[in-house]
């Protein structure tokens, strides 16, 4: 497996194409890429088309749940999106808190950053804001959030404790963070745990329910809730674009399901 930096160089390029294909209008909700370009990484998302704040540029179609959806979010709130991408959970966001909140969407992806800042100069929000940073190290100020969200996004944190020590410090006390995010049962294989591609969409990072929750409540946090759990069918074609043939067949009979689970917490 590539250490801490070669995989968030991986989950760097990898992304940073997507946002410069969907630019030209080739990847998005409707996606015309190949598997080799963006299905694989978006064979977990839902349906946002009928939320409110809805933008269809900043939907890549990238995420496996809806944190907005459990988050309690309250008009006049500062929200903090955590692989803000182009800016899909933002906006949605956005409708939630109104003029009187903010904003903010954290990515590392130049690409990305880009995009959604060009995405939000369309629209004119003013309580908006895109920063470049890294989840582990946050570039923001301890006790400031009163809401964090991410989309399946911590999954590609090499340090998942890290990130949620994070979480921890920019929260406000008796604020709370509400993430989507891919879990495995079972145990994946050799071969798809060394798979930088499958690394990047979300699968060969996945680890289990029981170690994720775990790693939520050595931080501190207290109400840990799962609010929504889903099973991920990953298309037998994609498999096999990573995989040999003994390397499914020991995926088959070793992993017995692969969830986007969304999870809600709240600091002391």
């Amino acid at each position: 497996m590539p250490d801490s930096n070669e995989l968030k160089n991986i989950v760097k390029q990898k992304y940073g194409e997507i946002a410069i294909k969907s630019d030209e209008n080739c990847c998005g909700p409707t996606s015309c890429c190949g598997s080799s370009d963006i299905t694989e990484y978006s064979v977990f998302n839902d349906d946002y088309t009928k939320l409110g704040g809805y933008v269809t540029e900043a939907d890549l179609s990238l995420g496996c749940g809806i944190p907005t959806e459990y988050a309690d979010i309250k008009e006049g709130d500062t929200i903090l999106d955590l692989g803000s991408g182009a800016g899909n959970d933002v906006f949605v966001a956005r409708q939630l808190v109104g003029e009187a909140g903010q904003v903010i969407g954290l990515d590392f992806t130049d690409e990305m950053l880009d995009k959604a800042n060009r995405n939000n100069e369309k629209l004119g929000y003013k309580n908006i804001e895109f920063k470049k940073g890294d989840i582990e190290e946050m570039p923001i100020d301890d006790n400031s959030v009163d809401v964090i969200i991410s989309n399946c996004v911590l999954n590609l944190v090499p340090d998942k404790q890290k990130a949620f020590s994070e979480i921890y410090r920019t929260l406000k006390p008796g604020a709370h963070f509400c993430v989507s995010d891919i879990v495995v049962k079972g145990n994946l294989n050799e071969e798809l745990r060394k798979s930088a591609e499958m690394y990047a969409g979300c699968v060969s990072g996945a680890i289990g329910e029981e170690e994720y929750i775990g790693n939520i409540k050595e931080q501190g946090f207290k109400n840990v809730e799962i609010k929504k759990r889903k099973k991920i069918e990953i298309p037998e074609n994609v498999l096999r674009e990573f995989l040999s043939k003994e390397g499914l067949k020991s995926y088959k009979n070793n992993v017995e399901g692969i969830f986007s689970i969304t999870v809600t917490a709240d600091k002391n």
